[in-house]
């Protein structure tokens, strides 16, 4: 079991534009391709976590409080946490867990729902790195598009160095560069 940060960035880091818009990313040739692999990541998927500005991406673009079964059709039955400090509306019949509890104190409770499945952190790039500073963050895999943004949510505003990053996992899909990373526990001060 593990907790995956799984996301894709610009060429230089970011998540989304400074208006929180994903089109450039859709607009890559090949976006379709590469999204068709995410079936195989959500079959090892026990639990879902994003904030507050991924949720309302999802709810959108995605529209799952107006299209019945739409969130479970995307995410199945999982457990979903939203970290967020207001209120945002549920998507009827999902199991979304709105907290503003701190990372380290959820945890457990995503760990046990998972079971022996991962955690899949969906973003964003500061709520992942509150993971990482809690030490519950194992492994980075990212999808790199050949775009540059130049602003924009940052993919990981964290300062990881490599000796907590060991690369395992290289691979190209369309004009998608896909990396994968484990990370390292900071070192006790």
């Amino acid at each position: 079991m593990a907790t995956i940060y799984y996301t894709a960035t610009s060429l230089d880091g970011y998540l989304a534009t400074t208006d929180h818009s994903l089109d450039w990313l859709f607009e890559v040739p090949g976006a379709a391709e590469a999204e068709s692999g995410i079936g195989d990541f959500m079959a090892g998927i026990g639990a879902l976590v994003m904030g507050s500005s991924t949720y309302d991406w999802l709810l959108e673009v995605e529209k799952p409080h107006e299209k019945p079964g739409a969130w479970q059709e995307s995410f199945g039955e999982r457990p979903s946490w939203v970290f967020t400090h207001r209120d945002l509306p549920a998507v009827p019949h999902a199991d979304i867990r709105f907290t503003q509890a701190p990372v380290d104190q959820v945890h457990a409770e995503m760990t046990a729902a998972a079971g022996d499945r991962d955690i899949w952190l969906m973003g964003g790039g500061d709520l992942v790195g509150q993971f990482d500073d809690a030490g519950l963050l194992d492994r980075v895999m990212v999808s790199i598009a050949p775009v540059t943004l130049g602003a924009g949510a940052p993919l990981l505003p964290r300062d990881i160095r490599s000796d907590r990053l060991t690369l395992t996992g290289v691979s190209q899909v369309g004009q998608f560069a896909e990396l994968s990373y484990d990370v390292k526990p900071k070192a006790a001060t």
